[in-house]
């Protein structure tokens, strides 16, 4: 099972790469704080709107200390169309007075640290490692990635810290940081979770059963 997974798993990104060789993160930041800021406010929200509201916020907050000396009330209103709001507001403002105090005013480099500030677990732990630094020390599940996994049998589980257990241990670790992007372009572009046209999918052919449901997950 698990060698057959394994091979399921290379011909199937390798196919991805074929149809989306420029796929990497959308979300726009001049910084490992903006970058952190975004994919937190990403949470249940398209990165098109998060850009969208960012391209204000990162104009109005130029640094850390704005955040860390924001009202909460403004920030909410600022934030208020990524959804959820009045909890991200608490989040990133709270997470910019433990990144200014317990690490300097730096972004940390291990996922052991990032997840110590508020707001960020293990997915957003390793977009900003990946994307600011380059470190790889997992894979981000988002919704995209969970679907993607559990619709082409990579996985038993529905939990993302379960399902990037069992990716991390069928994917050689260079394909990590990139099987994020290419489950969220095949989601967007090819594969959306209503009821779609499954015979014009490059995907299926690899494994047929997949044909049965993109709702499962």
């Amino acid at each position: 099972m698990l060698e057959e997974r394994k091979q399921r798993a290379k011909r199937l990104i390798k196919k991805l790469r074929t149809l989306f060789p420029e796929a990497e993160m959308a979300l726009k930041y001049s910084s490992n704080w903006e970058l952190l800021v975004a994919v937190v406010l990403s949470a249940q929200c398209t990165d098109k709107m998060v850009n969208k509201v960012t391209e204000k916020l990162f104009k109005k907050y130029k640094k850390l200390d704005d955040y860390v000396n924001a009202d909460i009330e403004e920030f909410e209103q600022d934030i208020r169309s990524t959804g959820f709001y009045r909890m991200k507001a608490k989040n990133v403002l709270a997470g910019a007075k433990v990144v200014k105090n317990t690490f300097g005013g730096k972004i940390p480099k291990t996922i052991e640290d990032l997840i110590t500030i508020p707001g960020v677990g293990r997915k957003t732990a390793n977009v900003v490692l990946g994307n600011a630094f380059g470190i790889v020390e997992g894979i981000a599940v988002d919704t995209h990635v969970k679907r993607f996994s559990i619709r082409f049998d990579l996985t038993d589980n529905k939990t993302p810290e379960k399902i990037e257990k069992d990716l991390m241990e069928l994917l050689p670790k260079k394909d990590w940081f990139d099987f994020t992007y290419l489950a969220i372009e095949y989601g967007r572009h090819i594969a959306p979770a209503r009821k779609y046209d499954t015979t014009q999918d490059p995907l299926i052919s690899i494994y047929p059963k997949a044909v049965e449901g993109w709702h499962k997950g």
